[in-house]
């Protein structure tokens, strides 16, 4: 099979693309066939060298669709299309910058979809970090305001449609005030352009605050986020498009405000049920949701595309079909 591996970090340039052979897959583990598989912010992380307890060489890609090729157990038939996201794959063990890939049980969902690969490639890894972020971290309800602090990162895309279809007032963030109408179309009802201080321009429209904010930004905007949340509000932090991983000096009784909550969610040690992924895909193909595909690379071009995502120009997912 063709892989792209990562011997040590550094620059995209430190991919290599080599042949190597498909693994055989024992009880407990499940031989995919990599139809496609999205990008995502924590592997230029990994890449970099960042990621805790990454040993190189390493094949990145901590999502997939495809078909089964082989499960031991039986439990999966060949042919059968299947998703899978986190559990560590693509950090403890290799993933899916691949055109096989060797994964536990416990990571992968069964689907049945009509859609084309490179649109689904976008959806596992989406599905699970906006759902969980929206029903199980902030538990979001009909009638409420959200701000959204990434508006224009895929999540934040996505983020906003959920939320739409849920009943909520949505407000984006984007730093590019030529991206506010691509938000509007979107669905946000509102833009604000991130000048790093946003709740001083949120508190203008809403002198109380939102209910709830989704910071997909990170460390470097947390803060200031936590002041655009009402009383009793929630703020759950997902995304670290900052690529940062913690703060230097954490002061709770002064860095978080009075009855706000500041929760997050982590995919990877939550697993959302399979039936919820399949309602997600059903939507998708009925129109209900509309995920960009910014940019569709083969694996060859594995390097290029990991550029696109760092250069933040990329206005959706980008999607690797090997």
């Amino acid at each position: 099979m063709k892989a792209a591996v990562l011997y040590k970090p550094g620059d995209p340039e430190n991919f290599t693309i080599e042949e190597r052979p498909i693994p055989t897959a024992w009880p407990g583990q499940v031989l995919i066939k990599v139809k496609a598989f999205g990008l995502n912010r924590s592997e230029i992380m990994t890449r970099k060298g960042f990621s805790p307890n990454v040993k190189f060489p390493r094949i990145l890609g901590i999502e997939c669709v495809g078909e089964v090729e082989s499960d031991p157990l039986g439990i999966l038939k060949k042919g059968q299309q299947v998703a899978a996201a986190m559990g560590e794959m693509g950090r403890l063990y290799d993933g899916s910058y691949a055109e096989y890939t060797l994964l536990p049980h416990s990571i992968i969902f069964p689907f049945k979809s009509h859609l084309p690969w490179e649109q689904l490639g976008a959806f596992p890894e989406m599905f699970q970090t906006t759902y969980g972020s929206l029903h199980l971290a902030l538990k979001i309800t009909k009638g409420e305001t959200l701000l959204i602090r990434g508006g224009t990162s895929s999540i934040g895309m996505l983020a906003t449609q959920l939320a739409k279809n849920s009943g909520l007032t949505v407000i984006a963030t984007t730093r590019n005030s030529e991206k506010k109408k691509l938000l509007l179309q979107n669905g946000a009802d509102e833009v604000l352009i991130d000048d790093g201080k946003v709740a001083l321009n949120l508190r203008n429209i809403l002198p109380e605050g939102v209910d709830k904010v989704l910071e997909l930004i990170g460390i470097s905007t947390l803060q200031d986020s936590l002041q655009c949340a009402k009383l009793g509000g929630a703020v759950c932090m997902t995304g670290m498009l900052s690529e940062q991983w913690s703060l230097k000096e954490f002061a709770p009784m002064e860095y978080i405000p009075p009855t706000v909550n500041l929760t997050v969610y982590d995919s990877g040690l939550i697993k959302i049920e399979a039936a919820h992924f399949q309602e997600f895909i059903q939507d998708a193909e009925a129109g209900k949701i509309n995920l960009n595909v910014s940019r569709v690379f083969t694996l060859n071009e594995i390097m290029e595309a990991h550029k696109l995502m760092e250069s933040n120009t990329a206005s959706g997912k980008i999607v690797i079909v090997p």
